[in-house]
């Protein structure tokens, strides 16, 4: 599995806003050095954080971007899929097996896919309780990552 660049880094523009004590918001050049990325790649991220709603501007001297919602109304699955969908796409053989003029010979009986789904499935349910203001601070609360995974975390594995 793989977490696209786009995905990471609009999630640390949303992280980073949601930490911002400023009331007028910060600017793309503010997050541009904050975050140690061009100010084109931030003006794209930030497009796409406006348009999905997460975020809104404000014009001017002194204006900048906010969050639209308070960072504990915001899941980090919501942030994710609005970016770049979902990990695993229902239509995904669909559209694969079409391209060969066939329908794909183990779509009766597809452990593979149900797999994905097991995945998929596993992953909204932790991302779903996860919001970005448990992720602000030091890092993620270990613990409760856990139990939103429904598993135990010992010390040594910290």
């Amino acid at each position: 599995m793989k977490i696209s660049a786009k995905d990471e880094y609009g999630l640390r523009i949303l992280l980073r806003l949601a930490k911002s004590d400023r009331k007028e918001g910060m600017s793309i050049p503010q997050l541009s050095v904050a975050e140690g990325l061009s100010e084109s790649y931030v003006g794209k991220l930030t497009r796409d954080l406006r348009i999905k709603g997460f975020i809104q501007s404000t014009r001017g001297h002194k204006g900048g971007y906010v969050l639209c919602k308070k960072p504990s109304e915001i899941t980090v699955n919501e942030i994710l899929k609005a970016l770049d969908g979902a990990m695993y796409d229902e239509a995904f053989c669909d559209r694969h097996s079409s391209k060969l003029g066939a329908f794909c010979v183990n779509s009766v009986d597809c452990s593979v896919r149900s797999l994905w789904r097991l995945v998929q499935h596993t992953l909204d349910d932790v991302l779903d309780k996860l919001t970005l203001q448990d992720l602000i601070g030091h890092g993620i609360n270990i613990h409760k990552l856990s139990r939103a995974a429904n598993f135990s975390v010992s010390k040594e594995s910290i």
